[in-house]
């Protein structure tokens, strides 16, 4: 699970910068990009008014985030209609999740209302994150099928289930038990029915149970995560987040590695994620016609789900990241 990397122990002066991974050349694949990338981002503007309530100040960070753009580069062959529900489903995660980090909501009354709302198409409430949920999801049901509905409600309760956990454990220093709170925290099970949506397809259980495909999906959300930790792990120190929050800092606590050792060590398991998938990718088994047909669509889209995620990371302006990778570590906030 874990690479080898040279340790290095943490320094008694903090450093003033840190050099990010080469993970665009580590990441080989081509990035795709929806024609309709325009025409979905501005529809998911609207809805952060509309559905969401959003308000200044609040709406703009939504909207320099351009999950319509995410939407685009992660599922880049669906039409116009699924790229717009793909996007307003993960504008809603993304709100509620920084509901509950902040405080903003209860995460408990708020989990059991997003489930029911997904689970009882009669369920009323004007609980606004539950209507959140409610108004996406008619919209999934349109077109989905039985297996994708299920594994996006059932990625949507693993979800919340973690944020429940994270709320609740307290420190978390064991990389192992982090990587397994962190992949259902990614929401990558939800995020990879969103490729079975947009696809049109519903594989059968069967295939979507298999050892195999479980490996690629864990290889895919692993390395989503651990990107996302490298990437946001500046503007988290800065803001003073629980040091069980980012891989880059479990690693420091963990593994005695000084902040440079411990981007260089997430950086390897970023390169081990992908070799993981290559892998599982080499020994798919083979079903019948069709059923290859639609893991087909299924395993380039994992694989466009990761590129795409990660430029869009790296695009960002919530990132900031430079050509020359180097990042200049932002002052601690005042608590």
């Amino acid at each position: 699970m874990f690479p080898t990397v040279t340790h290095t122990t943490t320094p008694d002066c903090e450093p003033s910068q840190f050099i990010l991974p080469d993970l665009i050349n580590d990441c080989h694949y081509p990035l795709q990009q929806s024609l309709h990338r325009d025409a979905v981002s501005r529809a998911s503007d609207q809805w952060l008014t509309d559905v969401a309530q959003l308000v200044e100040p609040e709406i703009r960070g939504y909207l320099d985030f351009d999950i319509g753009t995410l939407s685009a580069v992660c599922y880049p062959d669906g039409d116009a209609f699924h790229l717009q529900v793909a996007a307003e489903s993960n504008n809603w995660l993304f709100i509620v999740d920084d509901w509950m980090e902040y405080g903003v909501v209860d995460v408990q009354e708020t989990r059991e209302s997003c489930i029911l709302a997904l689970r009882d198409p009669n369920f009323d409430t004007e609980q606004l994150s539950a209507k959140m949920g409610k108004s996406v999801f008619s919209r999934f049901r349109e077109t989905a099928g039985p297996g994708c509905t299920e594994r996006f409600i059932h990625g949507v309760e693993l979800f919340f289930a973690a944020v429940a956990k994270q709320v609740g454990k307290g420190n978390v220093y064991d990389p192992q038990s982090y990587i397994a709170l962190r992949r259902d925290l990614v929401a990558h099970k939800f995020s990879f029915s969103i490729i079975e949506f947009v696809a049109r397809i519903d594989l059968p259980d069967e295939v979507m149970s298999h050892p195999v495909i479980k490996a690629l999906e864990d290889a895919i959300g692993d390395y989503v995560a651990w990107a996302n930790d490298i990437l946001s792990y500046n503007k988290e120190q800065s803001r003073g987040s629980a040091p069980w929050e980012n891989i880059v800092a479990v690693l420091m606590h963990d593994r005695g590695l000084d902040l440079q050792g411990a981007i260089d060590y997430a950086g390897q398991m970023c390169k081990d994620a992908i070799q993981r998938f290559e892998s599982s990718r080499a020994i798919l088994p083979s079903w019948e016609k069709e059923v290859d047909r639609q893991v087909a669509i299924y395993v380039e889209g994992l694989q466009n789900f990761m590129v795409g995620s990660l430029h869009w990371h790296l695009n960002s302006a919530r990132y900031d990241v430079k050509p020359d990778r180097i990042i200049k570590l932002l002052p601690k906030r005042p608590l």
